[in-house]
């Protein structure tokens, strides 16, 4: 690949599982755009966005920081998380400067664009829509949870997410970053209320579907209780495919070959958490290309994906001499 030539990459997703990835994939020499989910309702963005009637700026507040390149002490500024205050307590600094930024400017979009600026972000940092959007689940059982910190905690086997409004629109330059994509990166990050919150708007959702860009999908390597709760690999992307109006969009698959030391899986075993199975029959079957790494990275006993192994892995599939489909 040329040295001249950024390819483009667009990474779409929320949580710990974006922000990890993006602090690998910055090191290399690629045109990032991250689209992030504004449906978090829980904590400081909870609290902030009902108070302010603002998108949730905590997922996108941990990807500004992922992408930034300042000083550690600043990004810790950034970062730097309130307690033993009556009125601050929980709150960060970065969702607090966030929501000022939106109400000096009327504009959350602008107020991510000028803190950009200010952390130094390598790339660009996109909101899956502008609206206040709440995420909400419709179980198997009929029943509707609304709130995204209320659907883990409801106990029901998930049958779909949606969003009201459900015409929330995504900014232009979301759309043009996605039809401009060399290489579409869905996750890694909890599927129901990370991932697919940005999937479900609509416009996102077919500019996906379009795109000629390569799409691969970074499957977690742990199910998550109350959302993937005995998900196998497949299971994940049959979900993503149902809410794409059962489009078979995905390319690629990379999944974790890495053994789970057995003392760590017992401290998952008590948040009902296991390893994902990773059928590879069945991922065949449903046409993907399989990417099996040594992608996992344990963090003071916490499970990661392991942000340089998935960035050297994403960076490859751009080579011109990566075989695409």
């Amino acid at each position: 690949m040329s040295e001249d030539i950024q390819q483009k990459i667009v990474i779409i997703g929320g949580g710990t599982g974006l922000s990890v990835l993006l602090r690998g994939l910055k090191k290399y020499p690629v045109d990032i755009t991250a689209i992030v989910t504004v449906a978090d309702d829980g904590g400081s963005s909870g609290r902030l966005r009902n108070a302010l009637d603002i998108p949730a700026p905590g997922d996108i507040r941990n990807v500004l920081a992922a992408l930034s390149d300042v000083e550690p002490l600043v990004e810790e500024m950034f970062q730097h998380r309130f307690s033993n205050s009556k009125d601050l307590d929980g709150h960060s600094l970065g969702n607090l400067i966030l929501a000022a930024m939106t109400s000096i400017t009327g504009s959350f979009p602008y107020a991510i664009q000028e803190m950009s600026k200010v952390l130094n972000v390598r790339g660009k940092v996109l909101p899956a829509t502008s609206h206040n959007v709440i995420l909400n689940a419709l179980m198997e059982d009929g029943s509707i949870v609304v709130g995204e910190s209320s659907i883990p905690e409801a106990g029901k086997r998930i049958k779909e997410v949606f969003l009201t409004p459900r015409d929330a629109t995504p900014l232009p330059e979301t759309i043009h970053a996605i039809e401009q994509a060399d290489l579409i990166v869905i996750g890694p990050g909890s599927l129901y209320t990370s991932i697919l919150p940005n999937l479900v708007v609509p416009p996102i959702r077919e500019a996906v579907r379009q795109a000629k860009a390569r799409k691969i999908y970074v499957c977690n390597i742990m199910t998550q209780a109350g959302e993937t709760s005995n998900y196998t690999a497949s299971d994940h992307v049959k979900a993503l495919y149902h809410h794409m109006n059962n489009d078979p969009f995905i390319d690629t698959i990379l999944v974790n070959k890495k053994n789970i030391p057995a003392n760590v899986q017992e401290r998952y075993d008590e948040e009902k958490a296991k390893p994902v199975y990773f059928d590879f029959e069945k991922l065949q079957s449903l046409g993907l290309d399989v990417i099996a790494g040594d992608i996992l990275q344990l963090d003071e006993g916490a499970i990661r994906h392991n942000t340089l192994e998935v960035a050297k892995i994403l960076y490859s599939i751009l080579d011109s001499s990566f075989k695409v489909k």
